[in-house]
């Protein structure tokens, strides 16, 4: 069957002017490996857990499909999850929980990029999101050649020139003079929008909901303060973060050195990136 990989992103490029700049410190783009096979239940089952958690978000006479546009926001979860209110916190590790089922269900795994910003540095925008792309595409493309299947890549949409100039990135990888670096991967990525696509905002709620938090304790607590530097952030990381771990496609190379999963750059101390694990 067909692998489909879904991306989206949690963060921004914005420069961190400060050690108590109010933008976000991190960007984070995070892939989402599907067999189409489980594509059907990864919907039905986002559909039922948004009905189950947040009943009211619809009117009584919403019908089943409509639930798939009406998005659960991975920042409002982890702020959730650090509230000072039991309840609040209680309802959501409930969703945590259930997205953890979901996606362990769909047989997914997960690769991806972290950024954590540098302080006083500019972000090059286009060239941190083209890389990250890139990344993503080399892994989803060993994936597949590891399976002996083919797949293609579906894209949270942004501007559309932005849009664009990362199609084009992979087009020159795909059809230059030497061959097709990404020979498993049927076409350039199609960007569409996540309020169609359960497999986006999953990929959403991975990026923002878990490995947002769990990157900013390990690598900015102690060096930032700001509103996005929550204490209670590592209680999302010591509960999800071996299940995270162990979501992550990783490969050998011939070299003996490992790949895939969520390859860190942290501009604030250079940590390696199995520090989000421990």
């Amino acid at each position: 069957m067909v692998k489909i990989c879904y991306i989206d992103e949690a963060g921004c490029t914005g420069t961190l002017d400060s050690t108590t700049s109010n933008i976000q410190p991190t960007l984070i783009l995070a892939g989402l490996i599907v067999d189409y096979s489980a594509l059907h239940r990864l919907t039905s089952e986002l559909i039922d857990l948004k009905r189950k958690f947040y009943p009211k978000l619809l009117p009584s006479q919403a019908t089943q499909l409509d639930w798939i546009r009406t998005e659960i926001k991975g920042a409002d979860l982890r702020r959730q999850a650090c509230s000072h209110s039991r309840n609040e916190a209680r309802h959501a590790i409930g969703v945590y929980d259930e997205i953890t089922r979901i996606v362990d269900r769909a047989g997914a795994s997960v690769v991806g990029r972290v950024w954590i910003k540098e302080v006083g540095k500019p972000m090059r925008g286009m060239s941190v999101y083209t890389s990250s792309i890139q990344s993503i595409y080399m892994d989803f493309q060993k994936y597949l050649a590891t399976k002996r299947d083919y797949g293609f890549v579906v894209a949270d949409s942004r501007l559309k020139h932005l849009n664009t100039q990362v199609a084009h990135s992979v087009f020159t990888q795909k059809f230059k003079g030497t061959g097709d670096v990404y020979d498993r991967i049927v076409e350039l990525p199609a960007f569409s929008h996540s309020d169609n696509h359960a497999g986006l905002q999953v990929s959403d709620l991975l990026a923002s909901a878990f490995v947002t938090p769990i990157a900013i304790n390990t690598y900015c607590e102690g060096s930032l303060t700001s509103l996005h530097v929550r204490p209670k952030y590592h209680k999302i990381k010591t509960r999800y973060r071996m299940w995270l771990r162990n979501k992550q496609y990783r490969y050998d190379e011939a070299s003996g050195r490992t790949r895939g999963g969520f390859v860190v750059s942290d501009g604030l101390n250079q940590r390696p990136g199995g520090e989000m694990f421990r």
